[in-house]
């Protein structure tokens, strides 16, 4: 265990006094992630004194209960312990359960009777934040029943909180915007991509705007090519039936993959604005060129799904082996893409991108690989030069290098790449935030930077939508690659056409590197 785990850390202003609805209450979300980043956010004075949660969900439950698994739920998940903890009552005796059917409305109109008592009981002046963690093919009746419940008619704001997946494809997520709009605004809206919430995605704003070594070198002159790895140890697990209606493309690729290249081509904004921070990020997916033939699909994404394989001597079962996927199944569970951003930075940049289940490491990274010095240049004569890389590591392990070249100590013309090395979330002290943490306290306080706007999300599905229309044509492969391998051949192929490859991840490097690392203040050869 950490051990500043209990040491609460004041944050420099709480967020406003509200009551909190938590739609699914008694899942998995609210379980594991948004119990405990509540708790986070009182233990550091992020979350007002004032507040109140109400959980909702279709099984019965007592609020003893209900503070019962909310403990539960802090001991197994939280970055804070309770026991011990002399505020635990007063944290938890914030916390009320009831029943409810989403499909009844005399059920909201008992919600809003309970949530008026809350608000005058703790004082929160109407503010309400609905979170649903709930299908999202009930955000839309939920909303019409807060409506019809009169549980909008309160003095204060309110804000929509939900989750991905926000539709199907476009057409569909048209018709949920649709009816959600129908209730809220799109400021009352707040869309989560979880990735957005975590501290390198948001660090990668303040690297490249505030230095002065990055900024002017980041653009088609000096980059060579990005490469955005979201790799899963896992398979399709117990969801399976969901995921084979959904594949890797849908599940990752319309969010979590498109929102980082957005994080990555953006320009620096006008202001500091929420509106502003995201109108640069829709000029990107703007930008983004739309394959035009269902041939120039094929030739720049690859679509693939695992066979069976072994991890760590472990063996694995085939994709289609799973429970509840069908045994003739052709969803991908893997893909890669060449994506480029036509804009005056970006031009004949190629961004990589790749996420697939079963792959031998979990990591979120992405690689900036900048052009090589020239051949004829003297030092390249002496020996091969290793172009330089800036690497931002998002998950599990946080921080950044940078891998360079320099002499090789006791040699005359010897080089050698050396790395500088970052780690944020290994520095001792450091009890870093869940994005969940950050993304609540943000609504909270109705920031909407790090949530998605209704036009990346169109835009979004418009250029997933397109390559989705190819591979339903007969002629679009299916690729292959053993479970706890790195993807088909066609992903390495899609690169190393261009004159390129795919970088090792998770802090691996090829060859002999020597590392300087922030960490220890030591030298290592690997």
């Amino acid at each position: 265990m950490n051990p500043m785990n209990n040491v609460p850390q004041q944050a420099s202003a709480p967020s406003g006094s509200a009551v909190y609805f938590i739609f699914g209450a008694t899942g998995d979300l609210a379980r594991r992630k948004l119990f405990p980043a509540l708790y986070s956010m009182f233990r550091e004075g992020k979350l007002a004194e004032n507040f109140a949660v109400i959980g909702l969900a279709r099984r019965s439950r007592t609020n003893e209960q209900f503070r019962q698994d909310l403990y539960n739920s802090i001991e197994e998940f939280a970055r804070y312990t309770a026991v011990d903890d002399t505020s635990w009552n007063q944290f938890a005796n914030h916390f009320h359960y009831m029943s409810l059917n989403t499909n009844d409305v005399d059920g909201f109109v008992q919600l809003r009777v309970l949530a008026d008592q809350l608000d005058e009981q703790y004082k929160v002046g109407g503010n309400r934040l609905f979170y649903l963690a709930l299908a999202p093919e009930l955000f839309g009746n939920v909303s019409f029943n807060l409506k019809s419940g009169g549980l909008l008619e309160s003095k204060g704001w309110n804000r929509l909180v939900i989750e991905k997946p926000f539709g199907y494809d476009l057409a569909s997520a048209e018709q949920l915007n649709e009816q959600i709009r129908q209730v809220f605004r799109e400021d009352e809206v707040y869309r989560i991509d979880h990735y957005l919430g975590k501290e390198m995605v948001q660090n990668i704003e303040v690297l490249r705007f505030s230095n002065a070594f990055f900024e002017p070198l980041w653009n088609n002159k000096y980059i060579a090519n990005i490469q955005i790895t979201l790799s899963e140890t896992v398979g399709v697990e117990e969801r399976g039936g969901y995921y084979d209606h959904s594949g890797a493309l849908r599940d990752m690729g319309q969010n979590h993959m498109l929102q980082m290249v957005t994080m990555m081509a953006m320009e620096p904004p006008s202001r500091l604005h929420p509106e502003d921070i995201r109108d640069e990020k829709v000029k990107v997916l703007r930008s983004l060129r739309t394959y035009s033939s269902d041939e120039e699909v094929q030739a720049n994404v690859v679509r693939a799904q695992y066979a069976s394989g072994s991890h760590k001597g472990k063996p694995l079962p085939a994709y289609r082996s799973e429970e509840a996927v069908p045994a003739d199944s052709s969803t991908e569970t893997y893909f890669a893409a060449k994506v480029f951003v036509d804009n005056f930075r970006w031009a004949g940049v190629p961004f990589y991108i790749r996420t697939g289940k079963r792959l031998p490491v979990k990591t979120t990274e992405v690689v900036v690989e900048f052009k090589n010095m020239p051949e004829n240049v003297y030092f390249a004569k002496k020996t091969p030069l290793e172009p330089n890389l800036l690497v931002f590591r998002v998950n599990p392990n946080e921080g950044v290098y940078l891998k360079m070249n320099a002499k090789r100590p006791g040699s005359q013309w010897g080089i050698v790449p050396i790395a500088m090395d970052f780690c944020q979330s290994c520095e001792v002290g450091i009890n870093t935030p869940e994005a969940y943490e950050r993304l609540l306290y943000d609504a909270s306080r109705g920031d909407s930077t790090y949530f998605t706007r209704w036009d990346e999300v169109a835009l979004a599905w418009k250029f997933v939508d397109r390559i989705e229309q190819a591979w339903k044509a007969e002629s679009s492969e299916l690729h292959h690659y053993p479970a706890g391998s790195w993807g088909p051949t066609a992903s390495h192929e899609l690169l190393k056409r261009d004159g390129f490859k795919w970088w090792p991840v998770n802090g691996q490097l090829e060859g002999e590197v020597v590392w300087l690392s922030s960490v220890d203040g030591k030298e290592s050869t690997n």
